[in-house]
């Protein structure tokens, strides 16, 4: 397990937004670790876990893309039904809340990779057994927002 920071891009909702994100990334030769993208009427929120956050900056700068960055808790799971469910089992025993979570797709070796942004960090940390801090790509625990544009006024 191991706290990782979490890009956050608002996407206008319409044809080729996500592409033209992703494109930038790979132009960058940021590799995506994990990803979900959801939406709403306006926009879409597209969350990553990067293996280069300053890359993945740098790569949705000259898009004018509103992004955010947060830390989130990336645990090992097994691939297999009822792993998730454990593990937010185990957290709301302790009344710590799963404000959203994803999964990546699986690796070899039938494990997967939860990724959970919680309330709570430190008590969760506690309570799944670590306080684990990957410094790789970390900046500043604050959070950073960029100048808001096109329909994406909300989160």
């Amino acid at each position: 397990m191991r706290v990782e920071r979490e890009i956050s891009v608002a996407l206008v909702n319409e044809p080729g937004r996500l592409a033209q994100a992703l494109a930038a990334l790979a132009k960058a030769k940021v590799n995506i670790v994990a990803m979900t993208v959801t939406d709403s009427f306006y926009h879409g929120v597209l969350r990553l876990v990067v293996d280069d956050m300053e890359g993945a900056r740098k790569a949705f700068e000259p898009l004018n893309l509103p992004t955010r960055e947060t830390e989130v808790v990336c645990v090992d799971l097994a691939n297999r039904p009822g792993a998730f469910a454990s593990l937010a089992e185990r957290l709301a025993a302790d009344h710590v809340n799963i404000q959203y979570a994803y999964c990546t797709a699986g690796a070899p070796g039938g494990r997967t990779t939860g990724i959970l942004r919680i309330d709570q960090m430190k008590k969760a940390l506690a309570i799944l057994g670590t306080t684990e801090v990957d410094k790789r790509k970390t900046d500043s625990i604050k959070e950073k927002r960029m100048r808001v544009r096109d329909h994406a006024q909300s989160w």
